[in-house]
């Protein structure tokens, strides 16, 4: 077995204990929730009984969370954030937030184009920001076609039909926020530096 794997599984146990802990459970709790006896849960914990699927699967269920984020995640208070890149139609996905719900954040790379694509708009629940790193962004949304540069936002309802690609020969880079229950990425403007300024009125 892969080292780093063999040390997550014999570290897995405490980080179980803890997670469970952290959200008031109980092992009846839990077995309640898993359907794994509470004998086992209580050996899984404290290192009596060997992790499998037939027992992550459901655990990783019950905490919400995907079955490589229980077994890989850093253990508390380590703040090193372990990146694992996931290629997924030419593109790369790096996933930069590990908490179960709420905002996503990833960063994506896009390959430089071999020639125009052909746009296969997707459309799902959910609101997503995207920030241009380099490279120029084609975003297709909706009725709409779009070039964007580094530095250039868009944000939109993920309802609407969209879809993303490369517009240049160099590979485009990216910063997406998407808030899969529709969550907006709040923006907080920097207070001005001359006070003799007045705020514009809406």
């Amino acid at each position: 077995m892969d080292d780093d794997l063999d040390a997550a599984l014999t570290a897995l146990g405490p980080r179980l204990r803890r997670m469970r802990h952290h959200r008031g459970l109980t092992l009846a709790d839990l077995a309640a929730e898993t359907g794994i006896s509470e004998s086992t849960l209580s050996r899984l914990e404290s290192g009596g009984r060997r992790p499998n699927l037939e027992l992550l699967l459901p655990l990783a269920r019950a905490y919400g969370m995907p079955l490589e984020e229980l077994i890989g995640a850093p253990q508390t208070g380590d703040p090193r954030v372990h990146l694992r890149p996931i290629q997924r139609d030419g593109m790369i996905y790096i996933r930069l937030t590990h908490k179960a719900g709420g905002t996503q954040a990833y960063k994506l790379i896009i390959p430089g184009a071999m020639g125009p694509a052909e746009p296969d708009p997707q459309r799902h629940e959910g609101y997503e920001w995207v920030y241009v790193l380099s490279g120029r962004l084609r975003l297709v949304l909706g009725d709409q076609e779009l070039i964007l540069a580094p530095g250039e936002v868009a944000e939109f309802d993920t309802h609407v039909p969209h879809w993303m690609g490369n517009a240049g020969a160099t590979p485009v880079e990216l910063l997406i926020l998407f808030g899969p229950q529709g969550e907006r990425a709040h923006v907080r403007a920097r207070p001005r530096q001359n006070s003799n300024h007045k705020a514009p009125r809406n």
